[in-house]
């Protein structure tokens, strides 16, 4: 990542890539509107029809399930505060130099996107989770608003440093809401979560993920204790940072460069914060957190297993 402005993804990439018709219906076809069910694109929302795009990637060109997830996603932005309200670059900089969390440019050989953490500073007393997933989740964002579509996507989570201290920072409620996000309407074909350097203490973590996780995600789940080499199965090691035994940047380059970015693209997290649902214009009841987790069964989307 370079501290640029980044432009939108070209959507007629998209078409190109996948051998889709103009006149198919995708073009044309119904986005999610927050609040309002579905309307016409507009095309002055570039940002998002780029959703529509990735979502309906990401479901496999199932129309009806990207109307589904489309409108499920925008409205756990609402109702998920911590990570979505009103969200500024100043307020995850902290963070930001607390934890790497980075895009790394390499690919798996099947094209498959990778996104690393790793911890800079490891003092458990600068680590909150709310605002670790806030930040990853900006960053993920401005990542596929610039580049759209990939074949799959990893998140390798290295522990190294992280000690107890780190797990008891780690509240359920924000655990569980990532956790669904994650799952339902994160719009991306997730291949599969890999902990690396997973220290004694790791089932202790997976304990308390396992009640907010589906088969399919704790089937694509790996962990991977410090010394093993099991992780290239799936990643390159080569791709990682050079402090990570890579050979990529320095994890203090890495993350001088997402923090720039970030910084250079506040008018991204502007815009993107209109992109909310206002439950009053939804035709009946609106939507509330005790909806999702009381009532939803069942995913819309479906995880990928390698």
């Amino acid at each position: 990542m370079v501290s640029a402005r980044v432009e939108c993804f070209k959507s007629d990439l998209f078409y190109e890539k996948n051998n889709i018709s103009l006149d198919n219906g995708i073009r044309r076809g119904p986005t999610a509107s927050p609040g309002r069910g579905v309307q016409q694109e507009d095309r002055n929302q570039p940002q998002r029809y780029l959703d529509l795009i990735c979502a309906y990637h990401s479901c496999e060109r199932s129309s009806g399930v990207t109307k589904q997830v489309l409108d499920l996603h925008y409205t756990l932005r609402t109702l998920f505060t911590n990570f979505f309200k009103n969200r500024r670059v100043e307020d995850v900089e902290q963070i930001c130099n607390t934890a790497l969390l980075c895009p790394l440019p390499a690919r798996t050989k099947e094209g498959n996107a990778i996104f690393y953490s790793h911890l800079i500073n490891y003092d458990p007393k600068l680590f909150v989770f709310s605002a670790a997933v806030k930040a990853t989740l900006m960053v993920i964002d401005l990542w596929q608003y610039e580049e759209g579509t990939w074949p799959g996507f990893f998140m390798v989570i290295d522990f190294e440093g992280m000690s107890l201290g780190h797990l008891a920072r780690i509240d359920l409620q924000s655990l569980q809401q990532f956790l669904y996000y994650l799952q339902e309407t994160m719009l991306v074909r997730l291949k599969g979560m890999h902990f690396v350097n997973a220290p004694s203490w790791v089932d202790k973590l997976l304990i308390m993920m396992k009640p907010f996780m589906k088969k399919e995600l704790m089937e694509t789940l790996r962990v991977h204790t410090t010394g093993s080499n099991t992780l290239q199965e799936w990643i390159p090691i080569e791709a990682l940072p050079k402090d990570s035994g890579g050979n990529y940047k320095t994890i203090l380059e890495c993350k001088d460069d997402v923090l720039n970015k970030l910084l250079a693209n506040k008018a991204f997290f502007e815009n993107e914060n209109n992109k909310r649902v206002t439950e009053a214009l939804r035709k009946g009841k609106p939507k509330t957190i005790s909806d999702i987790f009381g009532g939803m069964e069942g995913s819309f989307k479906k995880l990928e297993i390698d």
